[in-house]
């Protein structure tokens, strides 16, 4: 399997631990920076690239995944996702990990390298490159309906539970999104429909 690094300064110390780690399992790494420190470098710049080989390489019908690496991990998540057919998760144990790959069919993970100790960032990398996605009906349904999202933008349907949710929210303020009206913000006491 081929994994494809990508992080910041913040991850430079453990994408260099994860490159020589990763070669020891008899992985083929292809490293995307940095290469030097350099604290105001920006992780888009990497992590971009990480995931976009990971896209490019699975559409070639290649066995690949990500790893991006940051401060919290976030960023270089939200990077990550911005590339079609990317399913970023962050992981900050060895059981989201594992669920990123099992329930998400996760393709690239994401770690902060100011969160944990690189021991524990290497066996959350493990766990993720050792799970098989489950294949179960529920999570592909969920799966297929992010992808047509992403290729058409069309929202998925809503379920027949939550068509009258919808509609009472929207009479009740005049918009969908609760704002300011104290419908699903925590604020101003129970709605109308809370009875």
């Amino acid at each position: 399997m081929r994994v494809h690094l990508g992080s910041d300064h913040a991850g430079l110390e453990l994408k260099e631990h994860l490159l020589n780690w990763l070669a020891d399992e008899g992985y083929e790494v292809v490293d995307h920076g940095p290469f030097l420190y350099d604290a105001e470098d920006d992780y888009p710049v990497f992590c971009l690239r990480c995931a976009d080989a990971v896209a490019a390489d699975q559409q070639d019908g290649q066995q690949a995944v990500g790893v991006v690496i940051g401060g919290s991990g976030n960023g270089e998540q939200i990077a990550a996702n911005k590339v079609m057919g990317i399913r970023a998760a962050l992981a900050w144990s060895e059981e989201t990990a594992e669920l990123a790959r099992l329930h998400n069919d996760a393709n690239v993970l994401s770690v902060g390298g100011r969160m944990h100790t690189i021991e524990d960032m290497t066996r959350f990398v493990n766990v993720f490159l050792t799970t098989d996605y489950s294949g179960e009906p529920r999570h592909t349904r969920r799966i297929e309906m992010l992808t047509d999202y992403e290729k058409t933008g069309n929202l998925p349907p809503l379920p027949e539970s939550a068509v009258g949710q919808v509609t009472r929210s929207q009479q009740g303020s005049g918009h969908g999104s609760g704002h300011g009206s104290g419908h699903g913000s925590g604020h101003g006491g129970p709605s109308q429909g809370d009875a």
